[in-house]
């Protein structure tokens, strides 16, 4: 790649975590070397087992006490967002990785748990060809802004508001 760009996948539709690692399947079938760092979730699911067959051009790690359901993280959750940032800083400024993935990082910026102006100033330094692509709903509006391609997954319909459970492989 000549010059990586900043992706935001975002919005109360299921997918974003699904396109980015589409994406990274798609980068590694090119010889693009991939971090994913994955904020907030803590459940190993069917998506890690599929991106260890390319553990040569993968790199998975999480940085998460599980989903949030109060405003506020306990300290546990701010904590391990904030090793979570650190390490996707070490693996942005590194050079190493041609692809970061910071999943469900938007939840940790909402939360608070992750200073925006840190995010950003972490986003103006990045090497000219390293990728960044930042999913999770809540997507603040100056990542927004500074992002060069923002998707915005829209909820239209659900089977899980009828009552149906997440499935193994589907939904986890």
């Amino acid at each position: 790649m000549r010059k990586g760009y900043v992706q935001v996948y975002t919005g109360n539709g299921k997918g974003k975590t699904t396109a980015a690692i589409g994406l990274a399947l798609r980068a590694a079938g090119a010889g693009h070397r991939i971090f994913f760092g994955q904020f907030v979730k803590k459940r190993r699911c069917g998506e890690h087992k599929a991106l260890e067959r390319f553990s040569d051009l993968i790199t998975v790690q999480q940085f998460g006490t599980g989903f949030i359901r109060n405003e506020r993280a306990n300290e546990k959750a701010a904590a391990a967002a904030v090793e979570g940032f650190m390490a996707a800083a070490a693996a942005i400024l590194s050079e190493e990785y041609d692809v970061v993935i910071l999943d469900e990082i938007n939840i940790a910026l909402h939360k608070k748990m992750i200073d925006m102006r840190e995010l950003l100033l972490l986003l103006d330094q990045k090497p000219a060809r390293t990728e960044v692509v930042l999913t999770g709903r809540h997507a603040p509006a100056a990542l927004i802004r500074r992002a060069d391609l923002v998707t915005e997954m829209k909820l239209v319909k659900h089977y899980m508001d009828a009552g149906v459970p997440g499935r193994k492989g589907i939904e986890w």
